[in-house]
């Protein structure tokens, strides 16, 4: 069996484990060949201080370097798509075609690209000039490492060495060390190869980018914690997440997390009348794709009990009943299923249909539909709006409008909320009350469409108040706004010219940056 190297200081080095272990696929439960290390305290240490070299070193690098690194690496996963593609189906089971081949992928390189276009640009930066009393602001890179912890369910755009937050913190000026989540290893290394040789061609320091399989969970704790570290993008379960928070912020490191959302619907009582069969189809495609491991997954539904109500719940009871189950992404996910399942039932749901693991080989879950009276989530909010990560959904009966009402102003944040009203108008009463609640309590509000999927757009929001996030002020998705977590407020008062940064020199670089000069935005010099 193959035992693989970590990638530090820009070498595949054999690493210093504590112990090793390998990825197993869905479909079977089967170990897949490879063996990958558990790295030692030391040698997360060692990632850490080549981190702060390049960090460094980085700062006599310009924005235009990071911007052909971060293109170079994008062209590297093209050319290697259906390698990088096939491994990522072998250790995760998401269908191949059109999810990882089709949409992930190019997903992945676009949003390198993209942040590769803002690195060479510079407004992400807030360049600041006050002329009247000199003194000067942009948002510059951290000074040290930044770590990169990658779910499970996007191996690709998500993962630690190639997703969103690895983007960001390179296209801000920051070295990034990459940990792989162990579902996905072998994509993960696969990503790595096309990283270092990006390095190499750009002539970036070689620490700039490195990656660890996986870390005991106090090394992990320590590693968001330690003193040399700049911040840590972390996208995962809640429980795992609060711990890596309060280590880093015991220690005052600025971590980012996106923890765990049920991104309710609406569907008011017009729409649903008038919806029928689409409205059912629409709804049961969004809960089942990708056997419900999407971070907008619409876990909760809420409805006005009536007739129209009824024959939607009976459709997508039936239409589970009829569907497929998918490949969930392992074994934890299966078990951690069936226990919020249990627990959903315990509180009051009426199981409809699943419920129950799919017997045979491989990882995966009967579609599981769910139904609580308004009256009775009301009373137990909080625990019903406990995640269920799969494919399973819970459809709340309001039994009039102020109880619909109600309803909504008791939901924890989330990612996305959604209202399905009447297009000519019959639901406008309701929609006031209901999107001002849910206003405040998601990242991303949808009207008549259901939130499965992110666009990657400059516009974006893929944040939300907690537990969606850490903080509502930043969004994982869409630059620039997502550069800007990984990145530090620089001020300077009456420093000379030749010593500013480029961007706050009375020439503008390149004549093409926008500013904030004496408070207008400008892409003119200082006069």
């Amino acid at each position: 069996m193959t035992n693989y190297p970590v990638l530090l200081a820009g070498e595949w080095r054999e690493a210093d484990a504590t112990g090793a272990f390998q990825a197993v696929d869905p479909c079977t439960g089967e170990p897949v060949d490879g063996s990958y290390p558990v790295s030692s305290r030391a040698e997360m240490e060692g990632a850490v201080a080549a981190a702060a070299d390049a960090a460094d070193a980085l700062l006599d690098t310009d924005a235009g370097m990071r911007a052909a690194f971060l293109e170079a690496y994008a062209d590297g996963i093209d050319a290697n798509a259906d390698e990088i593609a096939e491994q990522a189906h072998i250790e995760t089971a998401l269908p191949l075609s059109p999810r990882l081949r089709d949409v992930e992928l190019p997903r992945t390189t676009g949003q390198l690209r993209q942040a590769a276009t803002a690195a060479r640009e510079g407004t992400w930066m807030e360049a600041t000039i006050d002329t009247e009393t000199n003194i000067r602001s942009r948002l510059g890179p951290l000074g040290g490492g930044v770590a990169v912890f990658g779910p499970n369910n996007f191996p690709l755009a998500f993962n630690g060495i190639s997703g969103g937050d690895f983007a960001a913190a390179i296209a801000a000026g920051n070295p990034v060390i990459a940990k792989a989540h162990s579902s996905h290893p072998g994509t993960s290394r696969l990503l790595a190869e096309q990283a270092r040789a990006a390095v190499e061609a750009v002539g970036l320091p070689p620490a700039t980018v490195q990656m660890l399989y996986r870390l005991s969970h106090e090394d992990g704790a320590y590693l968001v914690s330690h003193p040399a570290i700049g911040a840590t993008g972390y996208t995962g379960a809640r429980s795992s997440g609060l711990t890596l928070k309060a280590a880093a912020d015991g220690a005052g490191k600025p971590i980012y997390l996106e923890l765990s959302s049920i991104n309710p619907i609406f569907i008011l009582p017009r729409a649903l009348e008038s919806g029928g069969e689409e409205l059912v189809g629409e709804y049961v495609t969004s809960v089942l794709m990708g056997a419900g491991q999407f971070c907008t997954n619409p876990g909760i539904t809420v409805v006005l009990a009536s007739e129209a109500s009824g024959r939607f719940i009976a459709g997508a009871a039936s239409a589970f009943e009829e569907a497929e189950p998918g490949y969930l992404l392992g074994e934890r996910v299966v078990s951690g299923l069936g226990e919020s399942i249990e627990a959903l039932v315990a509180c009051g749901a009426e199981l409809l249909t699943g419920g129950k693991p799919v017997e045979g080989e491989g990882f995966r879950f009967q579609n599981t539909l769910l139904r609580v009276s308004g009256s009775d989530f009301l009373q137990q909010p909080e625990a019903l709006q406990r995640e269920a990560f799969g494919n399973a959904g819970l459809i709340i009966e309001a039994a009039d409008e102020g109880e619909l009402i109600g309803i909504s102003k008791v939901f924890e944040g989330n990612l996305t909320g959604c209202i399905y009203s009447d297009s000519e108008g019959g639901d406008e009463a309701l929609y006031g009350p209901i999107a001002r609640s849910l206003r405040r309590q998601v990242g991303r509000l949808l009207n008549d469409k259901m939130p499965t999927g992110v666009a990657v757009s400059p516009a974006m929001n893929h944040g939300g108040p907690f537990p969606a996030t850490g903080h509502p002020g930043f969004t994982a998705v869409g630059i620039p706004g997502s550069i800007r977590r990984f990145a530090a407020l620089e001020c300077y008062d009456n420093v000379r010219e030749d010593r500013l940064p480029v961007e706050l020199r009375d020439r503008n670089p390149g004549g093409g940056l926008w500013r904030l000069l004496d408070g207008r935005w400008s892409g003119e010099d200082v006069s």
